[in-house]
């Protein structure tokens, strides 16, 4: 009897260790990288291009904040949104191009930095362009979107 329940035991780990074994992955999107934040910026651009203010802001995160050059910083996308009405006026271009980006190990927070380019038209109808510098901190939201929570930049003008 006890050389049976050995031969049992035995069989039971052997089929145990040669069934396959899949391993459980704890989500089903990819995780994000730099280059994602990268490529979100390029879709962030295109949405002000195309949708002016409205495409701007629906990259921000509801408690965003603005730090723009020379005032005071902004707190809230309302307030933000407030501030970006210019986008909506067809003589203004804002461009902008990522130099470089991280995200954090636990894949819920990144940043994006790089240069921006501002192109308007003045009161006296002259042309305008400003070169600058930005850094934004994007956040993975609870819904799955990446939204940027605090955005800032500088700037200097010269004219055209």
């Amino acid at each position: 009897m006890k050389s049976f329940l050995l031969v049992l035991i035995l069989v039971v780990l052997l089929v145990a260790l040669t069934l396959p074994y899949t391993h459980p992955t704890a989500s089903a999107s990819p995780k994000a990288t730099a280059d994602t934040l990268k490529q979100l910026e390029g879709e962030f651009m295109k949405a002000a291009a195309e949708k002016g203010s409205h495409g701007y802001m629906s990259y921000y995160a509801e408690d965003a904040v603005e730090l723009p050059n020379g005032a005071p910083a902004i707190l809230g996308k309302a307030n933000i949104a407030k501030g970006m009405v210019f986008l909506d006026d067809k003589n203004n271009h804002l461009t902008w191009t990522p130099v470089g980006a991280d995200i954090s190990a636990s894949g819920d927070l990144g940043y994006t930095y790089g240069t921006f380019e501002f192109r308007s038209v003045d009161k006296e109808g002259k042309p305008t362009v400003e070169h600058g510098k930005y850094t934004s901190i994007w956040k993975l939201q609870k819904d799955g979107a990446w939204k940027v929570v605090l955005d800032m930049g500088n700037a200097s003008a010269q004219p055209k």
